[in-house]
């Protein structure tokens, strides 16, 4: 369905009325005014799928403002339906992509802007799109390598809980009753077991530990936000054994491809540097960024601008003279695209070793609580048969 503007106010930026986010709205050809939240969220498959679609549909010599609205049509009712017409509306009414982007940064991330922007200058936005697309790949591939790697201790923790719970609120209430009715004392260990299942079904108690835990989440979370919470939680990520290396591996397989990607499709290298301090969320890392792009200004290579930064130790030595080789020879963003390449390499074989690591670690932690549980239940067992007889 085309989309047209009856009046200049159809498309303003506004309170929805039962939400506390702002919400763009604008008319469609029928007159019924449409309103988009600017903080719509959308899958990581979603706009990989938009992007590949609007950079086949310009390969084939569509317009753009057709391209979009023609995807948008194909699109199941969304929230992001509309905002995809919405950018239609917003073009076929005057604006730059780019710039229709703009509304939606839940969605369009700087990177994403700022790639679709110099394509726009240089002339190239079939050629960018194809490479955004398969930087979104790469990325949404990488992110979830990592989140694999945590799905088997979440899944031990969460079997080790039930066993636990099993065992605590429906076998050893059994024992219980029998010495209580014998005036019997049970185990030091097996009491020491009931009292703590009494805790956790004592309402007040349970009360308690929620209201506890409540406040120390919102006293965390504000410490977090502060800079001395905010260096000490970033210098664990990284100073971690094993995990370390994988969290450091995943941000500068990130940052690498962010660096190829932008330089190839023509932006230039402190843009690029710009929105790789903004998406690494780490404070060790944006000011390795940060130090990196004030030499840059001063007239420094990349690589020395790198070397010369307080956190140079976050680069390993061999990716900073491969960088500094690509600067000889004029080829930075196809050297960073290989250094990508590695890094992500060495990011799998980061991950199979915390996957390594965590498989016997997690059985130790299984194995001394359900063995514990298991000797408590056992001890009661073995005195029954003296307990019965009195």
């Amino acid at each position: 369905m085309p989309l047209t503007m009856e009046k200049p106010a159809a498309r303003t930026l506004r309170q929805a009325t039962d939400k506390s986010d702002l919400a763009l709205s604008f008319q469609g050809a029928d007159g019924q005014e449409i309103q988009v939240s600017v903080n719509t969220r959308v899958s990581s498959s979603e706009l990989i799928m938009f992007t590949t679609q609007i950079s086949v549909m310009l390969d084939s010599g569509v317009v753009l403002s057709d391209a979009i609205e023609a995807i948008s049509e194909q699109m199941k009712p969304s929230p992001f339906r509309q905002v995809v017409r919405h950018i239609a509306f917003r073009i076929r009414n005057g604006e730059s992509f780019s710039s229709a982007l703009l509304a939606y940064p839940r969605i369009f991330d700087t990177m994403y802007v700022s790639m679709v922007k110099a394509s726009e200058a240089s002339g190239k936005m079939t050629r960018m799109l194809e490479v955004l697309s398969g930087y979104l790949n790469a990325d949404a591939d990488t992110r979830k390598q990592v989140k694999s790697a945590m799905i088997y201790p979440v899944i031990m923790l969460l079997t080790a809980v039930a066993a636990t719970g099993s065992l605590m609120f429906f076998v050893l209430p059994r024992f219980t009753k029998i010495y209580e009715a014998r005036g019997a004392a049970l185990p030091k260990l097996t009491q020491v077991l009931v009292n703590f299942s009494s805790c956790l079904g004592d309402p007040v108690f349970l009360a308690m530990a929620v209201s506890a835990g409540v406040l120390g989440f919102w006293g965390l979370s504000a410490w977090k936000r502060t800079e001395t919470g905010r260096k000490l939680i970033d210098w664990v990520k990284i100073k971690t054994p094993v995990f370390g290396t994988m969290y450091v591996d995943a941000v500068m397989t990130r940052s690498t491809r962010i660096l190829s990607t932008m330089v190839n499709t023509g932006v230039n290298l402190l843009d690029a540097l710009e929105v790789m301090k903004d998406t690494c969320d780490n404070y060790y890392f944006q000011n390795l960024w940060k130090h990196a792009d004030a030499k840059i200004r001063d007239g420094f290579q990349l690589s020395d601008a790198a070397m010369l930064s307080p956190y140079n130790y976050l680069i390993a030595p061999g990716i900073l003279q491969m960088l500094r080789a690509g600067e000889k020879s004029g080829q930075v963003g196809q050297v960073c695209d290989k250094i990508s390449i590695f890094l992500e390499k060495k990011l799998q074989n980061s991950i199979r070793a915390a996957t390594a690591l965590i498989e016997p670690l997690m059985i130790i932690l299984m194995g001394a609580i359900i063995g514990t549980i298991a000797i408590a239940l056992l001890l009661p067992v073995f005195r029954v048969s003296s307990i019965m007889a009195h």
